[in-house]
């Protein structure tokens, strides 16, 4: 078992069973589901670095394609691999490689102003080819190359690739095994805010899956709306897995500013407060919202929204100031060296379903982005009341893509409770640095005040150390 199994099950003999392999979708990474192989269970990990890749800001990238096998963490060697690369439900790349150790490392070269209504016919490729195979291989630290209209475009990207042979140059498999994995690419657009008393508010919007246009600021409201192309078909919904877009404001626009409250509304529909997460930490001067509409939350918007706007093949976003909110918090130190930060409204307390936010920091006070994590809450007297690791059986921890998640959990009375935080690691596969558990006090008092500074009985102290 990986490090981050042995510490699951760790946390697991005092929390939850357990859960299975991990894969899911990724911004800059993804594994799809592992096929039965010869008695392995292999599957297709893929990498892009950089990760948070935006277009323009680089002109050069790496996809990684890693076959492997998930029960012992080892590579396949000796891999012929096709891998196409998918956009919009259009071929941009495809061709043959081959890699002896299993890692399959490709750059590529974002080539714009592509006229062809079949992009790959604008795609080039460059490298060694296997004297064997006939498929691009790499040579020392030259890897193969494509150039192209790949990566020029924000947006998803469907990474589909067949693995025709593996051991050997010479074996095929005896029928090709297909995966296909998914990576977004971000694009940045500049949008102005004009104020009621003339001031220009620079705006930047980071969208990970389509063009935004349409962009509003509504004076009255102070709301801001846009719009980005969707395709609302149920059958085409099921399968996707989040939309993500960021926008990026001043911190000295007052209506955005740090502990402003916030609603958000997609296609008039307002979205569950966890989908809407507010990040003060990553820019000195600027505050991140992030909009991560999950799957579920689509089909949920789906079934209830005006039907022509389904039709309409847009997704409408809102976002609407409520005034500023006063929040306590508590930080949780892991043995790892990472920090925990829970949070949650002062207006919110005993008697009241609580959105807690967690946030986590590296040794730096960095957003730990990517993060695998689950936590358990019990009270006073080590009643549990609450314990999670994600929903998702194939997810081992829930995931924290952006370093904040949110959770709401009951609070049945006022009182002392104990947080214990399990940090599984980062990524896929987990990066283990940051993995690790660590225990905190906080106290929940009345709705609508706010807690004050603990002054713990001995008895609490000892017994969280």
């Amino acid at each position: 078992m990986n490090p981050a199994g042995v510490l699951l099950a760790l946390f697991f003999i005092i929390v939850i069973p357990s859960a299975g392999v991990v894969y899911g979708h990724g911004l800059g990474m993804d594994m799809a589901p592992p096929i039965d192989f010869e008695g392995m269970q292999v599957t297709i990990l893929t990498t892009l670095e950089p990760r948070d890749m935006t277009v323009g800001k680089v002109d050069s990238a790496n996809i990684g394609v890693r076959f492997y096998d998930t029960l012992t963490d080892k590579n396949l060697n000796s891999v012929t691999y096709r891998v196409e690369v998918w956009q919009n439900d259009k071929l941009h790349a495809r061709n043959l490689f081959f890699d002896k150790d299993g890692q399959l490392d490709i750059e590529i070269k974002p080539k714009t102003n592509c006229t062809e209504a079949e992009p790959w016919r604008c795609t080039v490729y460059y490298g060694e080819k296997d004297l064997i195979t006939g498929g691009l291989t790499q040579i020392g630290n030259t890897r193969p190359l494509i150039q192209g209209p790949i990566f020029d475009k924000g947006g998803l990207y469907n990474i589909k690739v067949i693995i025709d042979g593996a051991t050997s140059p010479k074996a095929l498999v005896a029928e090709p095994l297909l995966f296909e994995t998914f990576v977004s690419v971000a694009q940045e657009q500049d949008f102005i805010i004009k104020t009621a008393s003339a001031q220009e508010i620079p705006v930047i919007v980071k969208t990970y899956y389509d063009d935004v246009d349409n962009f509003t600021f509504d004076n009255s409201k102070n709301s801001i709306s846009f719009d980005m192309p969707f395709n609302w078909d149920p059958s085409y919904v099921q399968l996707v897995q989040v939309v993500h877009e960021e926008i990026r404001l001043p911190k000295s626009f007052d209506p955005y500013a740090p502990g402003k409250e916030l609603k958000g509304y997609v296609n008039g529909i307002e979205v569950d407060n966890r989908i809407l997460l507010v990040d003060p930490y990553s820019y000195d001067d600027h505050n991140v919202i992030h909009f991560l509409v999950t799957g579920a939350e689509l089909e949920r918007i789906n079934s209830m929204q005006n039907p022509a706007l389904r039709e309409s093949g847009i997704m409408k976003f809102q976002l609407l100031p409520q005034g500023s909110a006063t929040t306590n918090s508590a930080e949780i130190k892991i043995e790892s060296g990472a920090t925990a930060k829970v949070s949650w409204p002062a207006s919110y307390g005993a008697g009241n379903e609580i959105p807690f936010e967690f946030s986590f920091f590296d040794a730096n006070k960095k957003l730990l982005k990517d993060v695998h994590y689950g936590y358990e809450l019990l009270d006073g007297k080590g009643n549990r009341l609450a314990f999670n690791t994600g929903s998702d059986p194939n997810m081992l921890g829930i995931l924290a893509s952006e370093g904040i998640d949110i959770k709401n959990i009951p609070i049945p009375a006022q009182g002392i409770y104990k947080f214990r935080i399990l940090i599984l690691g980062q990524g896929m596969p987990m990066n283990q640095q940051y993995a690790g558990i660590g225990e905190g006090i906080i106290e929940i008092g009345p709705a609508g005040q706010q807690s004050a500074t603990l002054n713990l009985p001995p008895w609490i102290k000892n017994n969280a150390k």
